[in-house]
Formats: C-alpha cells, structure tokens, sequence
C-alpha cells in the first residue's frame, strides 16, 4: 500500500518538504564566495553534485537569490568546501541568514585560507577544497543551478591513502529531511559486476 501524494493538491513549498525528506542523503556544497564589496560570504547548499568527468564540473542550486549566487556571478569564482562532522554545527550556522556585508567566516569563528586558484578563500577547518571558476549558471523556476569548472583540489594529507581520500577519515555530513542530518556511518565495499562476469553472461 502506498499513500499518493498529488502535486496539484500540495504548495510549493509542502511539495518542496517532501521532496527533500526522499531525496537523501544529500551531499552538502559548503560554498565560500567573495562579494564584490570584498566580503567573504560561506554558506551550505545540498542540492550538490559532479555535473561532468571532462571537464571537471561540479554544480550546487541556490534556491533563491542568495550571496553566494550574486557573489559568484560577479566575480566568476567560488570554492566549495567539505563539510566534516567535527564542524556540525558552524556548518549549520552558516546557514543563518546574515546581512550582506556580514561575513559568517567571522560570524561562526571559521579560518580563512587563501586560495591558489582563485580569489575566494577556502575553509581552513575543512579537509577538501574544490576551487571552481564559474562555468555557466541555469535559471529554473525559482531556483538557480551553478556550474563551477574545478581548477585545483586541495586535500589534507592526513585524510588520504595514497592519492585516494578516505571517506571514513574524511567523515562527511549529508543532509535529510527537516532539521536531519546524515554522516557517513557504515561504510559498505561492494565491486560493480561486469556483463561479462555475469551467470550465463550478456556479453556478444
């Protein structure tokens, strides 16, 4: 049995809820900018993902017009930095909604660390920083997706085997429906299964 949710028969933002509390767990772009006052804006968005292998496209959704989307399309750059669960909540604080001219780097009690890439800075807490030069933004609805080239990584030495990342060490946060958030927890390994390995396999 299952309950039917009409989209007719729900508001935007009910139908927004429910959304966000089935498409999880979703990774969070903590999303550092520089306005072009020369404040320092950081702010979480969870509507993130890699967009493209070649080139190397990441893209997070300002639902609305935020500052990290006038910041960026006024000065082309951004960093998106890893959101540990050791900074839970200035992670979450950054969420506030500040002034413009108010910095939450200075707000929360983060460090700034600068860039090789970009004008933007990075988060120095965080373990990863993708700095992106703007690739292209995409109006839709009331939402707004940006598309960010990755020019440079920088990964903390401690967090990595080898040139691989750990994700056990990298303990990322995600977020879920309502006020929920998500880490890593168990890790499961499991190979992906060829064709050709497949019983009685599909490969001609």
């Amino acid at each position: 049995m299952r309950t039917d949710f009409r989209r007719e028969d729900l508001s935007a933002r009910e139908f927004y809820a429910l959304l966000n509390s089935v498409v999880v767990p979703r990774p969070i772009a903590w999303v550092s900018s520089t306005s072009e006052a020369g404040v320092d804006n950081l702010a979480p968005h969870s509507f993130y993902t890699v967009a493209s292998v070649n080139p190397p496209i990441i893209q997070f959704t300002s639902v609305g017009e935020k500052d990290s989307l006038r910041n960026i399309e006024a000065t082309k750059d951004f960093v998106v930095n890893l959101t540990p669960e050791n900074l839970f909540e200035q992670v979450n604080a950054t969420g506030t909604n500040f002034p413009a001219d108010v910095s939450e780097f200075d707000a929360v009690g983060l460090t700034r660390e600068p860039a090789l890439t970009v004008a933007a800075p990075r988060v120095k807490e965080s373990p990863v920083a993708l700095e992106c030069r703007l690739y292209r933004t995409l109006p839709i609805g009331d939402c707004t997706v940006v598309f960010g080239e990755v020019l440079h990584a920088a990964i903390a030495t401690d967090v990595l085997d080898g040139q691989h990342p750990r994700v056990d060490l990298l303990q990322p946060l995600s977020r879920l429906g309502k006020d929920q958030w998500g880490t890593a927890g168990h890790i499961r390994e499991i190979k992906r299964i060829r064709a050709a390995d497949w019983p009685g396999h599909y490969e001609r």
